[in-house]
């Protein structure tokens, strides 16, 4: 993998597909089982080209409104006879050609020649050359324009990918920026883990997170990606579980390895807190290198989710470490810090607002907004420990009023066990539930903010499928770009 990838979304490659008129139409049928081109919509005549209407051989008159009957479309290698696929019922071949032909619509002919601009995956962009080739087209890079921002593919390899529909509910991740799935979704599951700690409840949805894996059942298969983030969020909680000694509650199964939080709240806010700021400070430090990615330097220095940003924070955590630990040192150094942070993220926002007496004063409400979301976006983590404390509260009641009902004996044992089956179904649906939207809200509100501050655009490739050249009324069947057809047998050339 190439080390920006390593770091960030696929690199992509400015192109233009070039191909004669006469072929365009096969052409465009290539590209499209490719699947690797994403082309922008049409924003009117360039250069001194002119649109098309339609390829070379398609039957614009049925184009215009095709009947398709709701077919998903399917192109084939060479043009088909529309009225012979509208009879036999190839309305999936009808709706493939109303693709081509609106495709070929945008492309500029400059003589005999027609081009469509796009962009593909650096990796993607010889072998889609090599498939024209014999067609007469050429796939030609071109130069990156200047302020556009190429789309955004996170790579299919990435560790993070089973975490990266956290990133993409959120945003789509700017080209120039880091990935960060694979951070937030550690962070995510962690954070999850200390709110629903409890070995038990744990464990129960490691269990979920493998059934979920091997789902089967078509109409769920769509939540199958989903078992990654339950089984990180289970191995969170019993982790935490076990710190704490939670198993189903204080059953006394576990002991606790760090504290019990009922009789700790103290200790445990306090280390809220501190997981908070572990936090906040990665944030900053992507953002920081987000923010050098994006703009260089210059807005690395004075983004205030930059290192004036950053400077702030560490020089408030400086005087706050000091101030606990008596050294004066510590206080005077993060006094400095901050207000250099102060001082960078202020001329920032000062430029920003485009100088003056009114850009000076905006510039400073906006500084003081700074301090004070800085200060709540810490305190905000303050929750990681309350909502602990909810759980271990109420798996706490279950147990007590279980033990209460077991030690009177007789119909008291079945009433134990009721009690606590349907007080830990309770206990671990709500507090899953609300655990794990209190941690997507940390992770948007508190860290994502600091790592983003654009959005990207996201890779939508166009991609119709190949139907194997076979006789209408045969028995066809679907390539891909892969070379393996629908009916899961290698293509014959």
């Amino acid at each position: 993998m190439p080390r920006r990838e390593a770091l960030g979304p696929v690199t992509m490659q400015r192109v233009a597909l070039l191909a004669p008129r006469e072929v365009l139409r096969d052409v465009l049928a290539r590209v499209a089982d490719e699947g690797c081109v994403a082309f922008a919509e049409p924003s009117g005549p360039g250069g001194n080209g002119h649109r098309l209407g339609s390829p070379e051989g398609a039957t614009s008159g049925r184009l215009t409104e095709p009947r398709t009957n709701g077919a998903e479309p399917v192109v084939a290698a060479t043009a088909p006879d529309l009225e012979e696929c509208e009879q036999r019922g190839r309305f999936d071949l009808v709706a493939g050609e109303a693709e081509i032909a609106r495709r070929a619509s945008e492309c500029v002919e400059r003589g005999r020649v027609c081009g469509l601009p796009g962009w593909a995956p650096s990796s993607a962009v010889a072998p889609l050359a090599e498939r024209l080739r014999p067609l007469g087209a050429v796939v030609v890079p071109l130069p990156r324009p200047p302020g556009v921002q190429p789309p955004t593919l996170l790579p299919a390899t990435d560790p993070g990918r089973p975490f990266a529909p956290l990133v993409e509910t959120y945003s789509t991740v700017p080209y120039a920026d880091v990935n960060p799935s694979l951070v937030a979704g550690l962070a995510y599951v962690a954070m999850f883990g200390m709110m629903f700690a409890d070995a038990g409840h744990g464990i129960l949805l490691l269990l979920l997170a493998l059934v979920m894996r091997q789902l089967w059942w078509p109409r769920l298969r769509g939540l199958q990606p989903a078992w990654v983030f339950l089984a990180g969020a289970g191995a969170a909680s019993v982790v935490f579980g076990l710190l704490y000694g939670e198993f189903f509650g204080p059953t006394g199964v576990v002991p606790a390895l760090w504290l019990k939080p009922l009789e700790h709240p103290v200790e445990l806010l306090a280390a809220a807190l501190a997981v908070g700021a572990v936090l906040l400070a990665a944030a900053y430090a992507l953002g920081s290198v987000n923010r050098y990615r994006e703009g260089g330097w210059r807005q690395t220095l004075y983004a205030p989710s930059g290192l004036a940003g950053s400077a702030l924070f560490l020089g408030l955590g400086a005087v706050a470490a000091g101030l606990y630990a008596g050294a004066d040192w510590a206080v005077y150094l993060g006094c400095a810090v901050a207000a250099g942070g102060l001082a960078a993220a202020y001329a920032g926002l000062f430029t920003a607002a485009g100088g003056g007496g009114s850009g000076a004063v905006e510039a400073g409400i906006e500084l003081f907004d700074l301090v004070i979301r800085l200060g709540s976006n810490l305190v905000s983590f303050a929750r990681l420990a309350a909502f602990g404390l909810t759980h271990a509260a109420l798996a706490a009641v279950v147990w007590t009023a279980t033990v209460a009902l077991w030690d009177r004996g007789g119909l008291g044992l079945a009433a134990a066990v009721v009690v606590f089956l349907v007080g830990t179904a309770v206990a671990f649906g709500l507090e899953g539930l609300i655990a794990a939207i209190q941690a997507l809200r940390l992770e948007y509100y508190e860290l994502f903010s600091r790592v983003f501050v654009s959005e990207g655009v996201p890779f939508r490739p166009w991609h119709v499928p190949m139907e194997q050249p076979t006789p209408l009324g045969g028995d066809p069947h679907v390539r891909s770009s892969n070379g393996r057809s629908s009916n899961g047998k290698e293509d014959v050339a």
